[in-house]
């Protein structure tokens, strides 16, 4: 018995010589990476706030450049650890981590590949110059005023002030019209007169009538003049010209004030503009009897 004790005492003694050697040999390679860990430590602090500063000087929303830079830091960290794992001879760790990083990042991709699209989309929609918070614009069936614009959604105000939020993804597959990129939008104008109208004089007023209304417009010759149809009960016709404006809002103002000069103008020189009249005709007298009769095959 005691011969079985002393034999194990001596093995644990070695065992625990080989551990003490293999640490003594090893002390070098650890003391390294421990240093590279906190070498990247602090680097990925100081990347994190450049890649921060850098992104907002032309991204106008803090999250996003907030995210850019810790994900720049977590790629710099997963980078120093992958270096330390390699210093410490632990290559088989550093394959197996590798190995379970492409599956949990596989089955994530996966589970959040909606969420993930939405996210790409808004750094995407975050660097696009042609569409920046404040912008007026139209997509997906709905207009009004960019508010925010992050990692899942993108929110409009529109006109009648309700908040509309539409996923990034939406926005980014989708045409859209974006009226604050141009300081000039031109505004459509259709009446109609009556036939009895002298068409060139017409012409002639509604020109002026536009010139003389609006600021941007310098002379009749800058306005389009068109006749279009005879219709119904008038002569239509389509007038176009050029107004400052980079919202819908403004669009609305300039065609309720053209329409309140060129009424004023025809009003003035007693041009007609014609609404359609329904005449009904009851001339002739209904015989009950006789329709009765002739339903009965009398």
């Amino acid at each position: 018995m005691k011969e079985q004790f002393n034999v194990a005492w001596s093995n644990l003694i070695e065992k625990l010589q080989g551990w003490f050697n293999a640490i003594i040999e090893s002390l070098p390679n650890f003391i390294l990476a421990i240093l590279v860990m906190i070498v990247a430590y602090y680097a990925a602090r100081y990347i994190n706030k450049f890649v921060t500063k850098a992104v907002g000087k032309k991204v106008n929303q803090p999250s996003i450049s907030k995210t850019i830079g810790r994900i720049s830091a977590v790629v710099v960290v997963l980078a120093g650890l992958f270096l330390c794992l390699g210093i410490l001879d632990l290559g088989k760790t550093l394959t197996s981590l590798l190995a379970g990083a492409g599956v949990v990042g596989l089955a994530i991709g996966l589970a959040l590949q909606g969420t993930l699209a939405n996210t790409f989309a808004g750094v995407i929609l975050s660097f696009r110059k042609k569409i920046q918070v404040g912008h007026w614009i139209e997509t997906s069936g709905f207009e009004g005023e960019v508010m925010d614009i992050n990692l899942k959604d993108f929110t409009l105000k529109e006109a009648d002030n309700n908040m509309v939020i539409i996923p990034n993804k939406t926005i980014l597959e989708n045409p859209m019209k974006n009226y604050s990129l141009t300081q000039k939008m031109r505004i459509f104008l259709e009446c109609g007169v009556g036939y009895e109208s002298d068409l060139e004089l017409v012409q002639k007023l509604t020109k002026e009538a536009m010139a003389d209304t609006f600021d941007t417009v310098d002379s009749s010759d800058d306005v389009e003049f068109y006749y279009k149809e005879f219709g119904g009960s008038s002569i239509n016709f389509l007038c176009r010209f050029w107004v400052n404006g980079e919202k819908a809002i403004d669009r609305l103002r300039a065609t309720n004030k053209a329409i309140i000069a060129l009424k004023k103008t025809f009003d003035a020189n007693d041009i007609n503009i014609p609404f359609p009249i329904r005449t009904l005709q009851f001339d002739n007298k209904l015989n009950i009897n006789q329709s009765i009769n002739q339903e009965e095959g009398v």
